[in-house]
């Protein structure tokens, strides 16, 4: 089986059980997550089989949308409700002032790694260490806040559908605005709405995907590889070309079937209309223009 399954997440599974959970339901052995979400975090989880397993770093590497909630007031050892109060403070809710520290985010900002995660330093998981006991300084690094909207505010805290780049941490993200507004924050809720071009709206429960492979309908929830390059060029290949094609061989390149740009990546099928893989338009040192693989899935 090959292809992407928009797996909705449910509470107190981690990512990892749910992909213990599908190679047994999918009868797969060659399955990969696309990013971890936290055991009481909800929401779309792509899940890769078979040679779809080679895209988990591009889907990895795309925008996430989150819905989150946060509570004023408070801030956790692990950022979320699920930790153990380390600060509390009184404040005067003001919303006017509370809606623009929350804008003010928006953009690129230097966050910082909680302990409780999965980033590694010197080999050892941070959240190894937290459990210790143990806190060591993180490096900030950079991420971008492409849209933040804000779906509910008062005094005990805000509901916010926030848009970002990967690597985005929102429990800190809420940490981050607690200390910006001066009333302390902790998040509540989390719930991942888009993981690139997979949206909640057309995710899978694992209650669902047993049920429709049970009645033989995996068409129904398995993506294609190619779906998640649609907005590419494509170019098919005539027969004389397919082992050339799957071989990652050059390919000959005209204008007038792909943008004339360098570097522009084009969805490559077989003369039978299987999809290959990706290829881009490069420029050789003999000054020649051709088609060159750049990630093949054959």
């Amino acid at each position: 089986m090959n292809g992407i399954v928009n797996v909705y997440k449910e509470k107190g599974y981690t990512s990892h059980d749910v992909v213990a959970i599908l190679r047994g339901v999918l009868k797969t052995k060659k399955i990969g997550h696309t990013g971890t979400l936290d055991p009481e975090a909800t929401g779309v989880l792509p899940v890769c089989l078979g040679k779809a397993t080679k895209t988990a770093e591009l889907i990895m590497g795309t925008e996430k949308e989150y819905i989150a909630s946060l509570a004023f007031g408070s801030e956790t050892d692990t950022q979320d409700a699920g930790g153990t109060v380390t600060r509390q403070t009184e404040y005067c809710f003001r919303e006017e002032d509370a809606r623009r520290a929350i804008q003010s985010f928006t953009g690129e900002y230097e966050q910082t790694p909680p302990m409780y995660s999965a980033v590694k330093i010197g080999g050892v998981k941070l959240y190894e260490m937290a459990r210790m006991g143990m806190e060591v300084e993180r490096k900030s690094r950079p991420v971008t806040i492409y849209e933040m909207e804000v779906l509910h505010l008062d005094e005990k805290g805000a509901r916010l559908r926030i848009r970002c780049s990967k690597g985005t941490y929102i429990r800190t993200l809420c940490e981050d605005i607690g200390r910006k507004t001066g009333y302390l924050a902790h998040m509540t809720e989390l719930e991942r709405t888009a993981s690139g071009p997979f949206r909640v709206e057309k995710s899978f429960r694992i209650e669902e995907l047993k049920g429709l492979m049970a009645q033989g309908r995996s068409d129904e929830f398995l993506t294609g590889l190619d779906e998640l390059f649609m907005d590419l060029p494509l170019k098919q290949v005539i027969p004389e070309e397919d082992a050339m094609l799957r071989n990652g061989n050059y390919l000959t390149y005209s204008p007038r079937e792909v943008p004339p740009v360098l570097g522009q990546e084009v969805r490559m099928y077989t003369s039978t209309g299987e999809f290959a893989g990706l290829y881009r338009v490069a420029e050789l040192p003999d000054g020649q223009v051709r088609l060159k693989a750049h990630k093949m899935f054959v």
